[in-house]
């Protein structure tokens, strides 16, 4: 793997990324089979298997192999410092849980930033052979294959797709604001990886998005996939995606989705 002379190179960043992906990807795959539980993060339910771990391990050791001076912000490793303004936000496993019961539904994410913006980003989706990449203000791929989400539509011809947090009072708000919502949706779909329902945008999977409890790496990666595509991403008030909520869905919907869920105080915990 050849080291990139320009930090600012956002294709070639977007090439490493899309490379290490994939190797990891196989190595988590082939882990996936007898994983067994490491550790616990915020509550029970939130879980590291020794497989994030190796495989955070292979994706930093890669990044800094071909760029020494970079930092690496992992979900499992903390942080690591760099000094050439590129910052690489890696999610190892996004959907760990999937993962743990033999789900197909998991991805392995990273994103690269220059100066605190994602630039360039790869989720690689193993178990369905899938690579998803996108290069800010170049547009967003699949296979090599050029991606576009498709039209809004209205708010109740919408499938929403929504995730839950980990401890259980988060999890009964969300529940209440999610009974709310489901009479002026299409329907609902819980996927458990939002690396999975932030591509699946791109992709026509589902119209839109929205979560509370997300973390940087759940969304720069396939959040720079799903913008490329024309999705937009944001958060509370009209703001950047934010730990306390992210909504994504096409310019039209997008409005609709955030009026619904603003009094209904899906950006708190009840």
């Amino acid at each position: 793997m050849s080291t990139i002379q320009s930090p600012h190179d956002r294709g070639k960043l977007r090439d490493l990324a899309v490379a290490v992906a994939a190797e990891a990807g196989e190595l988590a795959a082939k882990g996936q089979e007898g994983i067994t539980v490491l550790d616990t993060k915020s509550s029970p339910t939130d879980v590291v298997t020794e497989m994030d771990q190796a495989t955070e391990e292979l994706i930093r050791d890669r990044l800094l192999a071909a760029r020494p001076d970079d930092a690496v912000l992992g979900e499992e490793g903390g942080g690591i410092e760099g000094t050439s303004g590129v910052r690489w936000v890696v999610d190892p496993i996004d959907g760990t849980v999937n993962y743990l019961y033999g789900s197909p539904d998991w991805g392995v994410a990273i994103a690269a930033e220059i100066d605190g913006e994602v630039v360039a980003a790869a989720v690689g989706v193993p178990a369905r052979g899938q690579m998803f990449e996108a290069v800010l203000g170049e547009g967003a791929r699949l296979d090599g294959r050029s991606l576009r989400a498709p039209d809004a539509v209205s708010l109740d011809q919408a499938l929403v797709s929504t995730g839950f947090g980990y401890s259980a009072d988060r999890r009964v708000h969300q529940a209440r604001v999610l009974t709310e919502v489901i009479g002026h949706v299409r329907d609902i779909r819980r996927v458990g990886a939002a690396s999975i329902d932030l591509t699946g945008l791109a992709v026509g999977r589902s119209n839109a998005y929205y979560e509370r409890g997300l973390n940087l790496w759940d969304w720069a990666a396939p959040g720079l996939v799903a913008t490329e595509a024309g999705v937009r991403l944001g958060g509370p008030d009209g703001g950047p995606p934010t730990g306390d909520l992210v909504i994504a869905a096409r310019p039209g919907l997008y409005e609709r989705l955030d009026a619904l869920l603003a009094p209904l105080g899906a950006d708190t915990d009840g």
